[in-house]
């Protein structure tokens, strides 16, 4: 069985041969299935300097490939010990893959990128004129690049996905407000409708199905079931309001990762496992059961002890029938984690993993690395001799290495002895330390994308672990990424430290800021421009203002405060909003977190950023989507307004039991803080809109996914996730109308959506 991502040596490949079926025989139809008629172990591992991309041939070089890495799993294995003891990645050097273009069609994007638009000077939150009209959109990371969500709206109508609905509304005027359509789509039971993008008239919805294949697990006789995941592409026409009609349903093999739409086009990365290496099935494109595109599928030649298939889907949202609206293209690697997309590329992350025995031989390695160069001369020369008799079994050859040792310490004098001792955890800890540096590693791929097609473009590597998305960011021809260093020795204790890497368009490494804020995480960041705003926590919440207006980065300045933020938004480009939770230190000595803290920070003067104001909502217990979700936030400067939806258990001191020991469910309040904000003032409440204050028998209802605010002209909108939407005035909160849009009304099943799940 396939499984999922364990990385080997850089520098190994396999020399594979065609064994002349095309990739995609035009006479197999969906699902595919291949089988290996030879069943042989496929070619041999040798050595290479190379990290070419390279594009498969023929089914059967894909699976000569994959048996090749069962074959010699024990020699990669191996391999993988050996670069990872040497590596080099911890000084800043990256080996780069190169594009080859021995007939794969594919081509490097070698043209500079185009300077990266202010950040700093207007919010992420779009704002779009409509008629005589302006409304806001989701908040996005990147202008330009649109983030799915499962609420959209136009300016007039509101489209929201809950469960296996699609309800829209038409919203303004508010006092007319009403629900236009209600739709409940024939999706497979157990799965909701996840989120969407819009596009003028066009609706694109993203849902998951599990359809059954049939395979023969290696050494096994019969074929055995699997549920194999699918991700829908759903474009769905809206002009209509009361009639949407199918356009496409569009089926990509793998689970559903992440999406992004610039323009008309949008990128969908699915990700799906091989489930066995003798029989893979092939990622696919299909549309009312016939398939449309068969990706190409690449792979590296530093090859990886378990792989994924990781498929760039685009559509051409506007493309009229007959053109070739999907392109589709698949790369053989781990399965992607974070994604972080510009309007020119896509670099999709994951963590590297290693393979069992390295772990497994750590101990060892550490022993004949750190430990025996410290031991006396005569001592270390009668270790290797008896780690190089062949005759005596390991566990032999450890109980006399043990009896030497013993014999050695028993002969030294108690003061030599104890600084030995002294000297050998230091160095046992600065190879824990060294190794851990080498070994947790971020990969990063960069696929340029555009109306051309999808290529890819190189693969770049840093220490550490990505928070999220908001830990990378592409500006002009330089890649920023902030991660956070973590591991344990038990001679030194845990250590925690943060980096900053500047990489150039090949993803190498030019610069970097290394062991910031050691024994703290990182917590949030924000690349605005020149600048990185970061925060880590860990007793205390450290704000830094890091440079990056050149190759070498540099802190320039830094505050510290109580608390923690999870979220950091521009105001402009001297002022900073943090959305995080307040904390105090308890009664035994440990941190305890309090409720919601928004802080706005002033950063003109950069190597003394200064608090302008704090707020803060209730108190332990309290909740806010904004936290873990940036789509969550409004935020308009323009319109003076920043809100947030906020969970508060006013009443809440523990725990509760009636006298028969039936819980008691405490109160709780829903809704939504509403803001003003001012950059000499700080925060100025408008007001509160109250979505629910009850207790006990409140349950999610299924497929609803969060609370959302918006506006369209001076209307201040707010859905909650009992599918309520209130109607306020956006500046004095004064409410004009409220609409129920929950289970209850109009449904009416679409006939045009096909059962495209058998």
């Amino acid at each position: 069985m396939a499984g999922v991502g364990i990385t080997a040596a850089i520098g190994f490949v396999f020399a594979l041969s065609s064994l002349g079926n095309t990739l995609i025989p035009p006479e197999v139809s969906s699902p595919e299935i291949f089988n290996n008629d030879d069943g042989g172990a496929g070619p041999t591992v040798f050595a290479t300097a190379t990290q070419a991309l390279k594009k498969f041939s023929s089914v059967d070089e894909l699976k000569s490939y994959l048996l090749s890495v069962e074959a010699n799993r024990g020699e990669l294995e191996t391999a993988a010990r050996s670069f990872f003891g040497g590596s080099s990645i911890s000084r800043g050097d990256v080996v780069n893959p190169t594009v080859t273009d021995q007939g794969t069609g594919l081509e490097s994007l070698q043209s500079s990128a185009p300077p990266a638009p202010s950040s700093a000077d207007a919010p992420r939150l779009a704002v779009i004129e409509s008629g005589d009209k302006d409304y806001s959109t989701t908040n996005v990371q990147v202008q330009g690049v649109d983030e799915p969500d499962f609420l959209k709206n136009d300016g007039k109508y509101v489209y929201i996905l809950s469960g296996d609905r699609l309800t829209i509304v038409d919203a303004y005027p508010p006092e007319n407000a009403t629900i236009a359509v209600k739709i409940a789509l024939d999706i497979q039971q157990g799965q909701y409708l996840q989120n969407m993008f819009l596009n003028n008239d066009t609706l694109v919805i993203f849902y998951q199905e599990y359809s059954r294949d049939f395979v023969i697990q290696q050494y096994d006789f019969a074929p055995q079931p699997i549920s194999r995941p699918n991700t829908h592409a759903l474009l769905l026409d809206v002009s209509d309001r009361e009639n949407p009609q199918v356009l496409h349903n569009y089926k990509v093999s793998g689970n559903y990762n992440n999406a992004r739409m610039i323009g008309d086009q949008v990128y969908l990365i699915t990700t799906s496992d091989l489930y066995d290496y003798r029989n893979p099935i092939l990622p696919l494109v299909s549309e009312s059961s016939s398939t449309i595109v068969r990706p190409d599928i690449y792979y590296f030649d530093n090859p990886d002890l378990y792989y994924t298939f990781n498929t760039v889907t685009s559509i051409d949202i506007t493309a009229d029938e007959g053109e070739n609206a999907v392109n589709s293209t698949t790369f053989l690697m781990n399965p992607a984690s974070t994604l972080y997309a510009s309007e020119d590329n896509i670099y999709i992350a994951y963590q590297k993993n290693h393979p069992y025995y390295y772990y497994q031989s750590h101990s060892k390695d550490r022993f004949f690395e750190a430990l025996v160069p410290l031991l006396p001369q005569n001592v270390q020369q009668e270790i290797r001799e008896i780690e190089g008799n062949s005759d005596l079994t390991p566990s032999e050859k450890w109980d006399r290495v043990s009896e030497l040792l013993q014999d050695t310490y028993n002969h030294m004098p108690e003061s030599e002895k104890r600084r030995l001792f002294e000297e050998i955890r230091q160095a046992l800890a600065d190879y824990d330390e060294r190794i851990a540096k080498e070994t947790q590693i971020t990969v990063i791929h960069k696929i340029a994308i555009g109306p051309e097609g999808i290529s890819y473009s190189s693969r770049g590597e840093v220490p550490g672990r990505l928070l999220n998305q908001f830990s990378m960011d592409e500006h002009g021809d330089r890649f920023r990424v902030a991660t956070t260093s973590e591991f344990y020795s038990p001679y030194r204790g845990s250590t925690m430290y943060n980096n900053v890497y500047v990489l150039d368009e090949a993803m190498k490494i030019v610069g970097k800021l290394e062991e910031i804020a050691r024994g703290e995480s990182i917590y949030s960041s924000r690349f605005m421009d020149d600048r990185l705003y970061l925060v880590t926590f860990q007793r205390i919440d450290p704000f830094f203002v890091i440079d990056l207006s050149s190759d070498a980065p540099k802190v320039l300045g830094e505050l510290k405060l109580p608390g923690y933020s999870n979220y950091l938004h521009p105001y402009d480009e001297n002022h900073v909003i943090s959305i995080g939770k307040e904390t105090k230190e308890n009664q035994y000595g440990g941190i305890e977190t309090l409720g919601i803290k928004l802080v706005l920070f002033n950063v003109s003067d950069v190597n003394n950023p200064a608090v302008v104001d704090v707020y803060e909502i209730g108190s332990s217990g309290t909740d806010s989507e904004v936290l873990y979700d940036h789509k969550a936030l409004l935020f308009d400067r323009s319109k003076n307004v920043l809100s947030i939806p906020v969970s508060i258990y006013p009443d809440y001191a523990g725990p509760r039991y009636t006298e028969d020991g039936r819980y008691i469910e405490p109160k709780v309040w829903r809704g939504f803080y509403v803001f003003g904000v001012n950059p000499e003032a700080g925060f100025m409440l408008k007001g509160i809109v109250e979505h629910l204050n009850d207790t006990g028998d409140y349950y999610y209802i299924y497929g609803t996914q969060g609370s959302r605010s918006f506006y369209i002209a001076d209307v201040l909108y707010t859905v909650s996730l009992n599918n309520l939407i209130k109607m306020n005035d956006l500046q004095s909160l004064n409410k004009i109308n409220q609409l129920e849009i929950g289970p209850s009304g109009s449904i009416i099943k679409s006939p045009q959506l096909e059962d495209d799940t058998k």
